[in-house]
């Protein structure tokens, strides 16, 4: 990449409209009430041969106390700092505003490269309020409209000075982690703690965390991208709009995760829509660890851990075996067993079992429970297994009659694959298919 490009302006200008056309992803939530966006989100943006980091930030409000306005302009902030270049975002058919005018006296005193840009342009809406922005003395105003994509061209010839062209380093893989779990459970101080910074905007109000944010990190010799997600509340709590698209953001930030950290509020421990994320997680296939977050509150340490040991037993065999953490975000104690714990859980995920050892395996399953008949009264005959993928890892087993196959007797195999291939904790997947065994022929 060849720079950082930090988009500010007043809420409801359209950054993360701009920010979204940018990257060419749908990344940021849009909607039309203001101050939607909290945090700050980084996203891999091109603009012709152009190839940079760009920022999207929270609406600037002039706010310097301990308000939510005020720690999302402490978060603005922190983003300008690292700034290559700032692109300052009006709205040109609203006019040049007083608060347009503050922040953009504010950013001539900071000493960095400013380009102003007028969102709204489109169909010349805001000629007037294009003219009006030469007042706040940061050059020429590009017209854009970041919504149709018209004014690109023009946006490219300005920032272009400021960014040398080239192509793009290349970048590590990075293991994707999703952080996620009920509201005011400590997911977003849980990410600054492991980050060592004030990374993302937290507080004691519900929902602080809209969007979900990834930030990428290096622990150890491993790139990592931690998604901080909104929380999940149970379905029929959710009715605003706003609250629908942070839930839909949160649950695509899962189906994209690799390994996913649930996090619990120690002094309740496993509540039902804590189930029913923890469920979600191992549906789409993802590794889980559950971290329960305020250990520091709680008295009886033994009680709790059985509890949840318990609960998993009984509501979560799925999961059988998924690394349990104690710990606490705000006072860092047993944090620095969690990574290893998520790179153990990626491992299992991706672990290989080879196909002899799979099917000597088998031999000894069905000698030891061979499967039921079928209503015909036959022996239903279960004849070669191999492992199809990994990621989860997923088994195929190749028998005589798989849709008689009792459900029960699949969960006997698959409980057997978890413990006897180390495969605890991760979800499997046990696919019964028709068939002889398929490497006969290649004999």
């Amino acid at each position: 990449m060849t720079g950082t490009v930090v988009i500010v302006g007043r809420p409801n200008v359209g950054k993360s409209t701009l920010f979204n056309r940018l990257v060419g992803k749908r990344l940021a939530l849009v909607d039309a009430a203001p101050g939607v966006t909290r945090d700050r989100r980084a996203g891999a943006a091109r603009l012709a041969d152009l190839e940079f980091h760009v920022v999207d930030t929270a609406g600037l409000e002039d706010a310097f106390d301990d308000s939510l306005e005020a720690r999302m302009r402490r978060q603005t902030e922190r983003a300008l700092a690292e700034a290559s270049l700032i692109l300052l975002l009006i709205d040109a058919r609203a006019g040049v505003t007083p608060l347009d005018k503050h922040f953009a006296d504010w950013l001539r005193r900071l000493g960095r490269p400013v380009v102003l840009v007028a969102n709204k342009c489109e169909g010349g809406a805001g000629e007037a309020g294009l003219l009006e922005a030469h007042r706040l003395s940061l050059g020429p105003p590009v017209p854009i409209s970041a919504e149709h994509g018209d004014g690109l061209a023009l946006l490219y010839e300005a920032i272009q000075p400021h960014l040398e062209a080239g192509e793009a380093a290349p970048a590590d893989k990075a293991l994707m982690l999703a952080i996620v779990g009920r509201p005011n459970v400590g997911k977003s101080t849980l990410i600054n703690a492991l980050l060592g910074e004030e990374r993302m905007l937290t507080g004691p109000e519900p929902g602080v965390t809209r969007d979900a944010i990834a930030v990428r990190w290096r622990y150890q010799d491993r790139e990592i991208a931690l998604v901080d997600t909104a929380g999940l509340r149970r379905r029929a709590h959710i009715t605003a709009k706003l609250e629908k698209l942070s839930v839909a953001d949160s649950l695509r930030a899962i189906q994209f995760a690799e390994v996913v950290v649930l996090v619990l509020d120690a002094t309740l421990m496993l509540e039902k829509q804590d189930l029913t994320i923890a469920r979600h997680v191992v549906e789409e296939g993802r590794a889980l660890v559950l971290a329960a977050n305020k250990w520091d509150l709680v008295r009886d340490r033994g009680g709790a851990r059985r509890r949840l040991a318990d609960r998993l037993e009984r509501s979560l065999p799925q999961a059988r075996g998924a690394p349990v953490l104690t710990l606490s975000a705000l006072t860092g104690a047993n944090l620095a067993a969690l990574l290893p714990a998520v790179l153990e859980a990626h491992a299992v995920w991706n672990r290989r079992v080879p196909t002899a050892r799979l099917n000597d395996w088998l031999a000894q399953m069905v000698e030891r429970h061979p499967p039921p008949l079928d209503r015909r009264g036959r022996r239903i005959k279960l004849r070669y297994i191999t492992q199809a993928k990994t990621r989860p890892p997923t088994f195929a087993l190749f028998c005589s009659m798989p849709s008689q196959l009792p459900a029960a007797y699949l969960r006997y195999l698959e409980n057997h694959l978890r413990d006897d291939f180390g495969l605890t904790g991760t979800p499997i997947r046990l696919q019964a298919r028709k068939g002889e065994n398929p490497y006969v022929s290649a004999n």
